[in-house]
């Protein structure tokens, strides 16, 4: 049988580059779930476009070699032919709503093929089911969190049942229960027969089942291959194979399962306390309620100067209704709001929103004339390098990755000294080496002076930049304490190390690898 996917000698070149965007790819794919890795802007996104014809037949450019999919030549074969068969969800899932409301939107594929309505219901209905939205029907798309229409545009490329599902950066913005039923949901459908292509950086949980790995750098692609192959290699590896890197075990390990970490001393959970914060309030919420369908309820709350706090908590449980409050974009309808005098800086969780301008360096710019109230166009050139901006600061952003648009953004509105920083899930499409760069500009803010608030479901980021971490639930908030508590043992937000140790307990490579340096490793069991 011929393959599923098959590429040879493939180049592409966006118009106006002078670049190729894909480098001679060679791609054989049959089946199974295969995640697509790698740096930002190393033209995974442009891979995972050519599976549906996007590339080329909307983006335009050049292109030359073979690419057959499902069958069908993709340079000869018009897209709405190739969507029948090729189910596609985009990095930014807000941008691919077409109706106001979810039920609508789900179903609209089903409506452009002539689905009888009485199957049309039965399909978006399995569907929202197998993703946890059955509660979504019959709210407006406006209303939804990040997740949220994350989960709504991977339903509506489901409902089609197509033979090969292609999913860019799926997990981005998903909480630690959506990212579970997805991965389910991948697994079930690779049973069923149908291929699963994924872009991800958050592979904790996708190497241990993956078929195969293949990883896209500089427009070229190395794979497929099995994940213990690419593991160590890979830009954006998890915590046990960092862990693994660290230790020097060959084969990595992908799954914790194996590992039977040593107890943790009485001593060293007492350790695991906040640092007491300056004396000085940045900023307070009294008794707040806010947000659609009251998502908060009676919110009271604080942050301090040089202070990192982590809101955590499920889609819609109302993180970026809180940054929003603070920010004052965002009135209460009861309770009160109390901000330390000072430039805030807030950054959506859309970075799309904020980016009009030529060029990054023209949006770093734009932002310190502002803070400056001058001509002064110098940027910030430690955050432009810590950030990993200084190769792409003269790109038009609409030009670039999303992960690359989402380190752009950040350097646009973190120049100068801001009193305050707000940040709204900053590492989705983030790689590994961004999100370091992130942690350290974020610490860097903290010391300062300002007080950072970070929204994110990225435990990892959390549990390397967060002094306090605080969970929303039921429309509260629930302050649990330093990351080495709310990090670690058998709850939602745990890191993948952290779910080996009793809270308090170690959640960073770093801390799990000293603490095995100095076991007696003889006597450990792997």
């Amino acid at each position: 049988m011929a393959p599923l996917v098959d590429i040879a000698g493939l180049h592409y070149r966006y118009p106006a580059s002078e670049f190729d965007a894909l480098d001679g790819v060679d791609l054989w794919l049959d089946g199974g779930i295969t995640v697509v890795a790698g740096a930002s802007g190393g033209g995974k996104s442009t891979l995972l476009r050519l599976f549906n014809g996007l590339v080329p037949h909307m983006h335009g450019g050049r292109i030359g070699g073979r690419a057959v999919v499902n069958g069908l030549d993709v340079l000869r074969t018009p897209t709405r032919r190739l969507a029948t068969s090729v189910g596609f969800v985009f990095q930014d899932a807000e941008r691919q709503a077409v109706h106001a409301v979810v039920e609508r939107d789900i179903a609209f594929g089903l409506e452009n093929v002539a689905i009888p309505a009485t199957e049309m219901h039965r399909r978006v209905g399995d569907v929202m089911d197998a993703l946890r939205i059955g509660h979504l029907r019959t709210r407006t798309i406006a209303t939804l969190s990040g997740g949220e229409r994350q989960r709504v545009a991977v339903a509506g490329a489901l409902v089609l049942r197509p033979r090969l599902l292609v999913l860019d950066e799926p997990l981005a913005q998903l909480d630690a229960a959506g990212a579970k039923a997805l991965i389910a949901l991948c697994v079930e459908l690779r049973a069923a027969g149908t291929a699963v292509v994924l872009s991800e950086h958050r592979l904790d949980e996708l190497l241990p089942i993956a078929d195969a790995v293949v990883a896209v750098a500089a427009g070229r692609v190395s794979g497929p291959a099995p994940p213990l192959t690419l593991a160590l290699s890979l830009d954006s590896a998890p915590q046990v194979v960092r862990l693994s890197r660290a230790m020097g075990w060959s084969p990595p390990l992908l799954h914790t399962g194996s590992l039977t970490p040593p107890a943790i001393t009485p001593a060293a959970a007492a350790q695991a306390t906040c640092p007491a914060p300056s004396s000085q309030e940045a900023w307070r919420l009294d008794d707040v309620f806010a947000g659609h369908g009251g998502l908060l309820r009676g919110v009271t709350a604080a942050g301090h100067r040089g202070e990192v706090v982590a809101l955590m908590g499920d889609n819609g449980a109302g993180k970026t209704t809180l940054l929003r409050v603070v920010a004052g974009l965002l009135v209460p309808r009861s309770g009160a709001r109390w901000l330390h005098p000072g430039r805030i800086a807030y950054l959506p969780q859309n970075p799309a929103a904020l980016l009009h301008r030529e060029s990054v360096r023209a949006e770093i710019e734009w932002t310190a004339r502002r803070v400056r109230n001058g001509p002064d166009r110098a940027i910030n050139s430690p955050l432009v390098e810590v950030l990993g901006l200084s190769a792409i600061v003269d790109r038009d952003p609409r030009d670039l990755s999303s992960g690359q648009r989402q380190r752009a953004a950040i350097a646009a509105v973190l120049c100068g000294t801001p009193a305050t920083v707000l940040l709204d899930e900053p590492t989705r499409g983030m790689d590994g080496a961004a999100r370091a760069g992130l942690a350290i500009a974020v610490r860097q803010l903290a010391a300062a002076g300002a007080s950072v608030v970070i929204a994110s479901h990225d435990s990892d980021l959390v549990a390397t930049t967060a002094d306090r971490v605080l969970v929303l639930e039921n429309g509260g908030v629930v302050d649990r304490g330093a990351p080495q508590r709310a990090l670690s043992g058998s709850g939602p937000h745990a890191t993948q190390l952290g779910r080996l140790f009793p809270s308090p307990g170690p959640v960073t490579v770093e801390a799990v690898a000293a603490l095995l340096t100095g076991a007696q490793s003889a006597e450990l069991r792997w």
